[in-house]
């Protein structure tokens, strides 16, 4: 290995992995809910978000829709 190397004459180039980084967001989730993940993630010894993700992201992957039914109007 080098002692010293000549870093200017590299050519920078985009981060491959840019495009799978997360993004931040905001959200309004019902209490109950909120407490579920809590209390999955202290039991999993995982921060919440790191718990949600991945439920969301299969949610992404296997394409599941959430079925609403509306009642009728009278």
């Amino acid at each position: 290995m080098r002692a010293e190397y000549d870093y200017s004459t590299m050519m920078a180039r985009k981060n491959p992995c840019a495009s799978k980084l997360k993004k931040p967001v905001t959200m309004r989730l019902s209490q109950d809910a909120v407490l579920y993940f809590k209390n999955m993630a202290i039991e999993a010894g995982l921060p919440c978000q790191r718990l949600i993700d991945p439920c969301l992201r299969d949610c992404v992957a296997h394409h599941r829709k959430v079925k609403i039914a509306w009642p009728p109007q009278s």
